[in-house]
Formats: structure tokens, C-alpha cells, sequence
């Protein structure tokens, strides 16, 4: 190998055991396939911006033993074995670990799988037993980031979720080592543990860090197909800093931070980030549990019908401090409207229903019946109000529903009692607009809203609307 060393340039050095783009020629078509492999994995790393990112590139012929990080180390004789033994013996005599970033698989197409084997791609270790086996996932895989991870391992799986959409994972797991001896194949469990970054749906590892139990190597596994100057930069200003930093700070990087010589500001930076990272953790989960909290509500006022949209209707009117009675328990099914709310001295009958399409008028009348035959089954608790609830056009996205119920002005302004849809009720809890939604059931302002104004459906605003009143025994419409 060629002697390469220069005293410190700020730069740090990272072996890739391929061969100089600069010096690749263009291949003929005629050219043998492994030339072609050569030229192919050479022209991935052709437009890393090295010195940008803080780092010098060592490639295939060059001296690696100053080198702080390996990427693609390769295992066979003339192809990188060399270097990468440099690499490590370099390593090893600065009493550092090796930091190696290694891709699983081939975005261009694993070859094909043997009928006997489990995977399709792997990624094998140096001087330990054991490697880690991949499995293509297909296309559109859901990928997320593991829990509990620190800060470093964190932001690369950040970064490796931005990759474009159609990019290619490999679902991983250690396997076992069979050598063959004498007395036939001898299996060894697989070294080291497997900490995984990014996860998909079953919780298999996609992106992940191996360390040996004596922790004088970290591998970090990531996929094929990815943007090196992104993973270079993260190298030069996560990794090292986390895992190797006298690297940066023999070359003197601007990316070295000497703990004993750290500013307050900088001090104060690293607890803003941890305060950050639990904040979120916790906003995260108070998320979660509002979602879980909010779902049903959420669920039955936008796309149910029957009992469970009642449920939800009763759900939103008890936190606008309405007391609901679920009549259908009480009475009955049918026998009279789905809900009696209550509110300082006003009582309101409640129908609630559902339409698929646009709302059918015959709605209010079912509510206009109820009220005259309330009197003769609670004639001791005559209702003042009514309001009819109605989840229409519940087939289409909520955005592509009419605001208002019923479109008719004829019809509209026929009505004696307003007419809610769902969707408004749900807007007014998402913001907990408690006095909207007294206001819209009760048909008049609330005497806690007296001097103030709040928006209600036009349906609701009829000049026609009107109190209900028992007369002579029976309910009647004045």
C-alpha cells in the first residue's frame, strides 16, 4: 500500500474499500461483469462532498491505519482485506474501537435466494463468530424508529426515514456460525448484540448497531441505496464525537468537542436537547392517549350510526354540562327520541340519526311525533326544547359533506326546532366550545352567554324556532 500521512488538516480520515472514482474508466458493454461490479460500486461514493462534511477519503491502495471509520469493509485477498486489516490494527494500537458502517442488500436486486437459505442478503463480522442475515421487504414496508434510543443511534434513523419512498429495506436477525470438522459441522451461536434503530411493523430490526461483548468494534447496519453524504455527515458529527472522539480531535475537526473544555453555551445546548427529547417523548404519549381517549367520540360522530352515534352524541353533551338521559334504555327503543337533556331548568328531547347519502326531511317528523306523544309518558317532566342530530352523507370524507343538514329554505324555515349535523357537534368538542353547543341544542343563548356571541348552524338560527309546551295533556307545536 502507498504511504499516506500529513500532519492535522481539520480532516478525518475513512477508509471505503472501493477503488478512487476519479481513476474509473468508462466500461465497454463488452466488458467482463466483475468489471462492471467494480466500476458500479465505485460510482456510488463519485459525488461525496468529503471535505464539506469534514472528512478525507481513503480508497483501495491507500494507507488506513490513521483511518477513524471504515465503510464496506471487504474480507477477500486484493479486493480490501489488506486495508482493512490495517484499519483495524490502527485502531487497536490507539486503543480505540473500530467504527465500520456496513450496507445489507442490493438495491439493484438481490440474486436469488437459495431454496435452502432463509435470506438473501448478509453482512459478516471480522474474527467473530456469527453474521447478520437480511430479508428483503416488499415494497411500501412500514418502518419507524426503535424505542429507547440515544442520541446518535436516533439521529441517523432520522435520517434514514427521509430517504425517498420506494427505497429498499432489509428486515435483519444474528444467525449462527456451522463450521465442518472432523466430526461433521459444528454450530456457534452469534457474538455480540444487535441493537436495533429502525423497526417495521413486526418489530424486525431494518437499521441497527452490533458491538462484541468487548466492545472494541461498533457496526452500524444500514441499507443499501443510500445518500452517503448524509451518512458521512453524520459519521463525522455523531459517531466520531460519540465513539471515537480523539479521531477528530488528533486532526483538530471543527466537529471536536473536548468535554473539559466545553463552553457553557455548549453545556446548555446538550441540556436543551435532552430536555427537548423528553418533552417530546411526553408530548408523544399525551398524544397518544388523547387519540385513544378521542377515537370513539371522533369515530361516532363522523362515521357511525345507530347506539354508537347516540353514545357519541351523549358523550359531547355531557361535556357541554348537559345531564343526559339515554331514553331508548329507559323507555325503550322507538317508544320515544334517543336522548332527555337537561340544562338549568331547560329539558330537551334529542333525536339523533343517521343518512348515507343526503337526509331525508321525513327526520322531523319522527321528532315532531316524539313530541306529542311525550306528555303521555312523562307527564310530571314537560320538555321545553328539541333538537334533531343527524350524521349525513356519512359515506363521504367529512370535507366533502354540506355543512347544513337539510339544503331546502322552504323546509328549513318550516322548522320548529334546530337541526344539528354531526360534523359541526364535532368541531365545537375537538375545541371544547361548550357554550356553541349549549347554545345550538337549546335554540337560545344560555344565561351564562348572555353579552357574549358564539357561531351556531344556520339550520339552528331559524326565525322560526320555538319552545315546546305541554297543553291539555298532550304536546303540541306552538
Amino acid at each position: 500500500m502507498a504511504a499516506h500521512s500529513k500532519g492535522p488538516n481539520g480532516l478525518v480520515a475513512v477508509h471505503v474499500a472501493v477503488h478512487n472514482p476519479a481513476d474509473m474508466e468508462e466500461l465497454e458493454p463488452r466488458a467482463a461483469g466483475y468489471a462492471h461490479q467494480l466500476f458500479a460500486a465505485s460510482a456510488r461514493y463519485a459525488d461525496v462532498s468529503w471535505t464539506e462534511a469534514g472528512a478525507e477519503q481513503r480508497w483501495l491502495g491507500m494507507d488506513t491505519s490513521i483511518c477513524a471509520a471504515v465503510i464496506n469493509p471487504n474480507h477477500y485477498a486484493s479486493r480490501g482485506a489488506d486495508e482493512f486489516e490495517c484499519f483495524m490494527s490502527g485502531a487497536a494500537s490507539r486503543g480505540e474501537p473500530a467504527l465500520i458502517i456496513v450496507t445489507m442488500g442490493n438495491a439493484d436486486g438481490d440474486g436469488p435466494r437459495n431454496v435452502f437459505s432463509r435470506y438473501n442478503a448478509s453482512v459478516h463480522f471480522c474474527n467473530f463468530t456469527g453474521s447478520i442475515i437480511g430479508n428483503r421487504l416488499p415494497a411500501g414496508a412500514e418502518v419507524s424508529l426503535a424505542p429507547d434510543l440515544d442520541a446518535t443511534d436516533r439521529d441517523l434513523g432520522l435520517r434514514l426515514l427521509n430517504r425517498p419512498g420506494d427505497a429498499p429495506w432489509w428486515a435483519m436477525s444474528l444467525q449462527s456460525t456451522a463450521l465442518e470438522g472432523p466430526q461433521g459441522p459444528t454450530v456457534h451461536p452469534p457474538e455480540g448484540e444487535l441493537v436495533p434503530i429502525l423497526v417495521d411493523s413486526l418489530g424486525e430490526s431494518i437499521v441497527a448497531r452490533w458491538t462484541p461483548s468487548d466492545g472494541q468494534q461498533i457496526w452500524y447496519v444500514i441499507p443499501d441505496a443510500v445518500d452517503w453524504n448524509t451518512v458521512l455527515d453524520w459519521i463525522v458529527q455523531r459517531a466520531l464525537p460519540e465513539h471515537v472522539p480523539a479521531a477528530l480531535r488528533r486532526v483538530r475537526s471543527r466537529h471536536s468537542i473536548d468535554a473539559d473544555l466545553e463552553t457553557q453555551a455548549r453545556l446548555a445546548l446538550g441540556e436543551l436537547e435532552r430536555r427537548y427529547l423528553d418533552d417530546k417523548a411526553r408530548c408523544q404519549a399525551d398524544a397518544e392517549r388523547a387519540r385513544q381517549e378521542a377515537e370513539p367520540v371522533r369515530s361516532g360522530l363522523l362515521y357511525a350510526s345507530g347506539s354508537e352515534l347516540v353514545d357519541a352524541v351523549a358523550g359531547v353533551l355531557r361535556a357541554a354540562g348537559f345531564t343526559v338521559t339515554d331514553l331508548d334504555t329507559e323507555l325503550g327503543t322507538t317508544v320515544s327520541a334517543d336522548l332527555l337533556v337537561v340544562l338549568d331548568g331547560a329539558t330537551c328531547l334529542v333525536e339523533v340519526k343517521a343518512a348515507s347519502g343526503a337526509a331525508p326531511e321525513k327526520l322531523a317528523s319522527q321528532l315532531q311525533r316524539h313530541l306529542k306523544t311525550w306528555p303521555q309518558l312523562r307527564p310530571s317532566q314537560p320538555v321545553t326544547c328539541a333538537a334533531l342530530i343527524v350524521n349525513h352523507q356519512h359515506r363521504l370524507d367529512p370535507a366533502e359533506r354540506s355543512p347544513e343538514v337539510y339544503q331546502r329554505r322552504e323546509f328549513i324555515d318550516a322548522l320548529t326546532f334546530p337541526v344539528l349535523a354531526t360534523g359541526q357537534l364535532f368541531n365545537w368538542w375537538r375545541t371544547q366550545d361548550w357554550l356553541a353547543v349549549r347554545t345550538a341544542v337549546l335554540g337560545t343563548p344560555h344565561p351564562d352567554a348572555l353579552g357574549k356571541t358564539s357561531a351556531a348552524p344556520s339550520t339552528a338560527e331559524s326565525p322560526r324556532r320555538r319552545r315546546f309546551w305541554p297543553r291539555s295533556g298532550r304536546g303540541s307545536a306552538d
